[in-house]
Formats: C-alpha cells, structure tokens, sequence
C-alpha cells in the first residue's frame, strides 16, 4: 500500500510517498527522475522499512515555481523538509547520482537527519584525475540545449551513461507520463544538471559530523569504468569508508529490482549495528 502526502518547503510544494512500517529510509534519486524511480525496490523493501521516496522540486508532481533557482543545499534543506513531513527526524538515507550528490550535502549540513548513509555512483566529477574534461562535456551538453534544443542535448548526456537498453524497457510507464508532461529532462539539463556536478563535497566536514558511510557502484559501471563509477573507489577513501558493489549498472533498480535491493538491504543491516 503506498501513501502519499505534500509539503510545502521555501515556496514550491513536494509530493511524497510511503511505503512500509519500520525503520525509516529515504531514497533520493537523480536527474529527470521522480519517486517512481525507486517504486519497484521500495515495494520489496517495505517488508523491513518505511521507504520515504518523493518527486523532488521542478520533476514531475511536485512544483517549478519561478524564478526558478536550483542550488544543492536547497536540495539538502528539501529531503530534510520530507523527512519531517513523514514525521521522523532522522532515517537511513540512499542517493543514487545526483542524488547521492544531494545526500552528500545532508551529511555535511544535516547530519542529525542521518542515522547511516549509501551514496550510490555520485558525479561528484571535481575528485577525478580527468576532472577538466567531465566540465568541458557537462558545459557542451548545457550549450547544446540552446543551440539545438533539450532533446539533442539529453541524447548527449545518455549516451555518456551506457545504461542498457534492458532498463529502459522496465522503466513504470507511469514514471514516463509524468517526466513527459512534467518535462523533468529541460529541468535537468538547463537548471539541475551544471549545479550538480560542479559540486564538491566537504570531506572533512562529514568526517567530523560523525555519519556512517557507505559507497557503492554497480559491478557493470565498475567494469566500463564510467566516469560515474570512478568516483565511488575515490570518495570511499577521502572519506575513509566501505566501498560496495551493486549488481549491474547506474539504473538497474529497474531491471534487476530483486538482486538490486537483497544488496541494498544487505548494506543496510550492516550500517545499523
């Protein structure tokens, strides 16, 4: 059974929605996405835990009201303000890209909102070797959108992530509608996509604050070494914590839900003892 709900946070309103009765965790997705990212692992981990998923400010059934401004903290500040709606002060937190990038900043700023944390293949670009080159590409794709539109801009970006084709086929189409209608790709690619990852996260401060962490990269991303994924062995160890491998590749919470979410819940227990 999934329940949903609204909060009204620094003037737009974020749609949310409840899964589950235990221990609280909160699913940050990233860029184009929607809670219904995550809906087929949250349904199979909602025997365990209270899964909080939510449409993040400008996607899908939450509002973009102008001016728009999108700033990572904000972000932060937004699942913070979910949590709360749930009723809950703190809860286990997930990200995956992006929203790994967005976790990343409630450890640093938010740190009583997180009993243990797993960043899943954050674009956190500024830590690589290639740093300079990932900016370039990020900075031509933002280019591209106004020279030839947002739908050549996004085949640009996609093509940067390899994701096959079997996830796209196990996309909920009603995730699709929605992004459609809601146009969440124009909102990554012209406003979410250049504050993200241009992020950097302060390493020392999120040491300091004490959160547990965990890293994590699909066993695929790992094999092509995405840029995505190469990030992960580094913050594992800037941040002195346990990297983790997750079945398949950046999205394969769509087509391998099962596997995806037993590692899931594997890392979870081990966070909480």
């Amino acid at each position: 059974m999934v329940k949903s709900g609204r909060v009204k946070t620094e003037g737009d309103e974020l749609y949310y929605e409840i899964r589950g009765e235990g221990e609280p965790l909160l699913m940050i997705y990233g860029g184009s996405g929607d809670a219904g990212f995550f809906s087929y692992v949250a349904d199979i981990l909602a025997d365990e835990y209270q899964v909080i998923t939510y449409d993040r400010r400008g996607n899908s059934r939450s509002t973009r009201n102008d001016p728009i401004y999108f700033e990572v903290s904000q972000q932060a500040r937004d699942a913070v303000a979910v949590l709360k709606a749930v009723g809950h002060q703190s809860a286990y937190v997930f990200g995956s890209s992006g929203g790994a990038i967005f976790a990343l900043e409630m450890a640093t700023r938010h740190p009583q909102s997180v009993k243990a944390m797993v960043i899943h293949e954050p674009p956190v670009i500024r830590v690589l070797p290639d740093a300079e080159k990932w900016q370039r590409f990020f900075a031509n794709v933002y280019r591209t959108s106004f020279r030839f539109g947002v739908q050549m801009a996004s085949f640009r970006f996609n093509l940067s992530l390899s994701i096959p084709f079997s996830a796209y086929k196990s996309v909920p189409k009603d995730f699709q509608k929605r992004a459609t209608e809601a146009n969440n790709e124009s909102f990554f690619i012209r406003h979410d996509m250049i504050p993200s990852v241009s992020y950097m996260p302060d390493i020392e401060r999120i040491k300091q604050n004490g959160v547990k962490m965990i890293a994590a990269a699909g066993k695929m991303t790992l094999e092509k070494k995405k840029y995505y994924g190469r990030t992960v062995p580094i913050l594992a160890e800037m941040l002195n914590c346990e990297m983790v491998t997750f079945p398949g590749h950046h999205l394969s919470f769509f087509d391998m839900p099962q596997e995806w979410a037993a590692e899931l819940r594997d890392v979870l227990h081990r966070v909480s003892t």
